[in-house]
């Protein structure tokens, strides 16, 4: 028999790929799931028993989720990455993470075929396929639900033949979780117009008045909130969501462009994601130049835009991530932030590398470091060839 990787979340599209790999084409079936921080230990127990029972040969669960921010995260900070302003690609990245790690596993079980449960509407397709044609260079990648062009009425009648039980209630919103980020789809967010209800969020409002949190980073990466040490960043952004996330903060709507080429819209809430993005942002404007953080903001919207359209394999990334990486020496200190029901604002740093520094001067009050006659002559030769033009353009029209 011939072996397909399944790349496998236990829902209604993969498991209409198991019993159609396994029992209508004949596949020798090997699951996995990469967890990237959206499921519970008792979750993942569910689905690899429900893989067995549909007929799995094998069931993998590969916890990624310090990987994922080892991986993509962390430049995602050092970036102070938002897709169109907005957007922490909660799902963009999560996608790439599993694609690898569903290759890898193709790979190391010498595969003939790879399978995911992409619709041919969206992004996803092309993350996993562009991934799989770089990793696993010939073997063919089988996407059922795509190829077949089904409906999920198709999907449920061909399910209920096979005698498989599940819940085959649509909920009425699409949510997708992971460490940085949850995306929320709905009725609301499939026309231009229209909020997402409270009850469509899944963390609800449970705190009320004011709390400061100080997180404390070292050369970029979030180490400690509250004077709460953690051996690895991804358990401090974890830490950090079960604190802020009870503010309902960190919630928007994304409006972007897809892949494929058309304008998409969903729902998010990232309320770790947001607060730390932000605060980072705030300690980067105190300790870095003005020409890092200009080149900074110009290389990682670049690097945001292209790991959302899937190549996270190009060789530039390497380099962009390289550049990201040296930036990031001397931020290093805590930032302050307050955080109220939906609301949250950066309150101020302290760092030993910060650079507004009161030994060098107060802006708008006081200098130490030059004289007024400095400035005269500074002031002349930096605007001399602007008023050279001038002088030059003003006599040819006279």
């Amino acid at each position: 028999m011939k072996k397909v990787v399944l790349g496998f979340s236990g829902g209604l599209d993969t498991t209409f790929c198991v019993k159609h790999l396994g029992e209508d084409k004949g596949y020798e079936i090997h699951s996995v799931i990469v967890n990237t921080g959206g499921f519970s230990e008792e979750e993942l127990k569910k689905i690899e028993a429900h893989a067995y029972k549909l007929g799995v040969k094998t069931h993998t669960t590969v916890d990624a989720v310090k990987g994922y921010y080892d991986k993509m995260i962390k430049y995602l900070v050092f970036g102070n990455v938002l897709k169109n302003n907005t957007y922490p690609l909660s799902v963009s990245a999560e996608r790439l993470v599993q694609a690898l790690h569903i290759a890898e596993h193709a790979k190391a079980l010498k595969a003939d075929a790879v399978a995911h449960g992409s619709t041919g509407a969206g992004n996803d397709q092309v993350r996993f396929d562009m991934v799989f044609n770089i990793v696993l260079p010939g073997v063919e990648i089988i996407t059922p639900i795509r190829d077949l062009k089904l409906s999920r009425e198709a999907e449920i009648e061909y399910l209920k033949g096979k005698g498989v039980e599940m819940n085959f209630e649509k909920a009425a919103y699409s949510i997708n979780k992971g460490l940085w980020g949850t995306s929320v789809g709905g009725r609301e967010t499939l026309s231009s117009k229209g909020l997402l209800p409270e009850e469509a969020w899944p963390t609800q409002v449970t705190k009320s008045g004011a709390e400061e949190v100080k997180l404390h980073f070292e050369k970029g990466e979030l180490t400690a909130v509250n004077d709460k040490t953690f051996a690895h960043p991804s358990e401090a952004i974890q830490y950090l969501q079960t604190i802020a996330g009870a503010y309902g903060v960190g919630r928007d709507i994304h409006v972007g462009d897809t892949i494929i080429g058309i304008k998409g819209r969903v729902g998010f809430e990232a309320a770790a994601p947001m607060v730390i993005l932000k605060a980072h942002h705030a300690l980067e404007k105190h300790v870095l130049t003005k020409w890092q953080l200009s080149w900074k903001d110009n290389i990682a919207n670049f690097y945001g835009n292209w790991m959302h359209e899937g190549q996270i394999l190009d060789p530039v990334m390497r380099d962009i991530e390289a550049f990201l990486q040296s930036s990031q020496a001397n931020v290093t200190g805590d930032v302050f932030v307050q955080l109220q029901p939906y609301y949250f604002q950066v309150i101020g740093i302290e760092s030993k590398y910060d650079l507004m520094n009161s030994k060098f001067g107060k802006y708008g009050e006081m200098n130490n470091g030059w004289t007024g006659e400095d400035v005269r002559g500074f002031t002349k030769i930096f605007g001399n060839q602007t008023a050279m033009f001038h002088m030059v353009k003003d006599s040819n029209e006279q």
